[in-house]
């Protein structure tokens, strides 16, 4: 039987990624392009969407060339539908619209937190697990429950990435914020008084981002970012372990980019070892934004024949997980 062959387009922020995967789920081409950015500035939406659309043609054909397919042989493309920042998404949308109109082939909308989980949960070779699910637009605790990845923890202001983010750009250190904190954070050891915010199993950031500035300049910042990686990384830790045990599962998959810090690894690893449970790492090269992410559930999503009408597919920039009809899984 022919392989399927899916295109997955990547703009929620700051990546314009463009990856093939095949039904055999290889990974053809992943190809990515990341916003410049500035120290001390985050995500300018405008600037990001008119750096996508600059280099959406160079990222296109250098994924095509490297698949070794040519584009008429995709069976479909999917794109990042949301969340994220609105002229991002449109870039993204837009070049798939543009492509799937010509090439009379399916359109696939992705949310891009279900990218990020269904990637993770295949790579790790999950099949039922609790997702921890951490970005910079992301920070949830999910599990597939009754047709829906359903949340059973969450932050209620600021994502976690979002707050390494804050954190960098108002201290002066360079962006993203994760992982230069992450390395300045191996050489602190002070652990400086701060907010430890957790109800049930949700979790409250913005006071621990406002307490946290408070000791700059006056405190070393290396002892600063042991601080803020400790406290928010425990606050994760402890949702994450309610959750969990309420659940009984088996098996702990670490997604999105904020999945790579090694501390926050090393934490999470700890915790289930008490439960005698398994965790899931991916590569870090996947746990980033990038196409493979939207193109793996755009493959699912055609195999279930799980189709959009073109006039349909527009952006959705708030957009919850547990809002997203998952087929596929039983």
């Amino acid at each position: 039987m022919k392989k399927k062959l899916i295109m997955g387009i990547e703009s929620t922020a700051h990546t314009f990624g463009i990856s093939i995967i095949d039904s055999d789920f290889n990974i053809l081409s992943d190809i990515r392009r990341v916003y410049p950015f500035e120290t001390g500035k985050g995500i300018h939406p405008q600037k990001a969407a008119e750096h996508h659309s600059s280099i959406a043609q160079e990222v296109l054909s250098e994924a095509i060339e490297i698949s070794g397919i040519s584009v008429t042989d995709l069976d479909g493309i999917a794109y990042s539908c949301g969340p994220g920042l609105g002229p991002s998404l449109r870039i993204g949308a837009t070049v798939t619209r543009t492509l799937t109109h010509y090439l009379k082939k399916p359109i696939y909308p992705v949310h891009h937190g279900i990218g990020h989980i269904e990637l993770a949960s295949k790579l790790t070779q999950s099949d039922n697990p609790l997702v921890i699910l951490v970005s910079g637009g992301h920070t949830a605790i999910t599990a597939f429950n009754q047709g829906n990845w359903r949340i059973y923890g969450e932050t209620l202001d600021i994502p976690i990435g979002n707050l390494f983010d804050q954190f960098a750009r108002k201290s002066g250190l360079s962006s993203p914020g994760g992982p230069i904190i992450e390395k300045m954070a191996k050489t602190g050891s002070k652990m400086l008084d701060l907010p430890y915010t957790v109800k049930g199993n949700n979790m409250f950031f913005s006071g621990l981002m406002t307490s946290v500035l408070k000791y700059l300049p006056s405190e070393d910042i290396a002892d600063v970012c042991y601080s803020l990686q400790e406290v928010a990384f425990s606050m994760l830790v402890e949702s994450s372990e309610r959750g969990l045990t309420q659940l009984n599962r088996e098996e702990v998959v670490l997604a999105g980019g904020v999945a790579s810090n090694s501390r926050l690894q090393e934490m999470m690893k700890d915790m289930v070892d008490e439960h005698d449970v398994k965790i899931g790492f991916t590569d870090k090269k996947y746990n980033g934004d990038n196409g493979v992410q939207i193109a793996i559930v755009g493959l699912y999503m055609h195999l279930h024949k799980n189709h959009f009408p073109l006039e349909q597919a527009g952006v959705r920039q708030r957009w919850r997980l547990d809002e997203v009809d998952i087929p596929w899984r039983k």
